[in-house]
């Protein structure tokens, strides 16, 4: 395994990385001897970061079969970070190279095979395997500890809450998790996340302005650990991720796996992946009115919790362990 996805907290490539290596200490650990970081001979080597470092390494004798994990395409990091031309350029072209150099690759979400392919990759290279929770960490809480939690984070026990997980980004939608919590100050908005990439965030100059002094009823807690989210899922009445684009969002795996009902931006890419588990909204304007019907009728509250489950159920670490597990055996042969 090849990484450097978790040396930047708060984001969802590192999520799934370590989810990953935990899959597969926990299920396969007679079949499976994983090394981290170390160019030692091997019959496969999986990348899950594009370092130039490990981009050389693909060059070196002894690398096995070469899998390239897809977490972003050049156009899906536009709105996340600000990189000036001609850089921007380079990079882009370089992140293709990466994929290129792989021998297999895997995607989280079946919507990049084609776009993958337009930029010159055989679709016979790219493998789908979606991205997993384990509900050890994610996990539904009874009524008495969502209550203590409330009390813990001094949240009334009868507000309505809404949260949103991620990096603070233009492409999240935190503009518009912010005007909603402008139009509902009876509401409690809570968005867990923060600036992982500095100044080097898209949108960051307004979006700080507004971090730094938010409304009375928006609370923004900064990079959190991961471990601690769990706790956020389970006081929150409503997951509501906004974003403009994603592959597949761990956050909302996770929302999923704590039973929470999500709301989410209509995007084509989630009717992929897990389409009937959510609620949608097209634009702001939707998305109040999703929140106005969903704060008023707790039986639709209900309905998307129950779908929650469902979708937990569809994405859950033992399903997904048996399909990784039968990917590296063919990989290994293959090499």
């Amino acid at each position: 395994m090849f990484s450097s996805a978790t040396k930047v907290k708060g984001q969802g490539v590192g999520s799934a990385y370590e989810e990953l290596i935990s899959l597969l200490k926990t299920h396969f650990p007679e079949d499976f001897q994983v090394q981290i970081n170390k160019f030692s001979r091997s019959e496969i080597s999986h990348y899950h970061t594009i370092d130039p470092q490990f981009y050389l390494s693909t060059f070196m004798p002894g690398r096995g079969r070469k899998i390239g994990y897809v977490h972003f395409l050049p156009e899906t990091i536009d709105g996340s970070l600000k990189i000036p031309q001609p850089f921007r350029g380079i990079f882009y072209k370089y992140i293709i190279a990466f994929y290129k150099r792989m021998d297999h690759i895997v995607v989280v979400n079946p919507t990049f095979i084609p776009k993958l392919t337009a930029y010159g990759i055989p679709e016979e290279k790219i493998s789908y395997i979606p991205n997993f929770v384990h509900k050890s960490e994610f996990y539904e809480m009874d009524q008495d500890k969502k209550l203590a939690l409330r009390k813990q984070m001094n949240l009334d026990k009868d507000k309505f809450v809404i949260l949103g997980i991620g990096q603070v980004q233009e492409r999240k939608g935190v503009k518009d998790f912010i005007k909603l919590a402008g139009q509902n100050p009876q509401i409690q908005f809570i968005w867990a996340g923060g600036f992982s990439f500095g100044r080097m965030t898209d949108g960051y100059a307004e979006l700080k302005k507004v971090v730094d002094n938010p409304p009375a009823n928006l609370k923004f807690t900064g990079i959190i650990d991961r471990s601690e989210l769990v706790n956020y899922y389970n006081v929150a009445n409503l997951f509501l991720l906004p974003s403009y684009n994603e592959l597949f969002p761990m956050s909302v795996l996770e929302a999923f796996s704590c039973g929470t009902p999500v709301l989410l931006r209509d995007l084509d890419l989630y009717q992929a992946i897990i389409k009937d588990y959510y609620a949608s909204a097209k634009d702001v304007g939707e998305m109040q009115t999703q929140i106005s019907y969903l704060t008023t009728h707790p039986e639709a509250l209900q309905n998307l919790h129950e779908k929650a489950n469902q979708a937990s159920e569809q994405y859950s670490e033992d399903h997904l362990a048996n399909i990784w597990h039968g990917f590296y055996l063919q990989q290994a042969r293959e090499g």
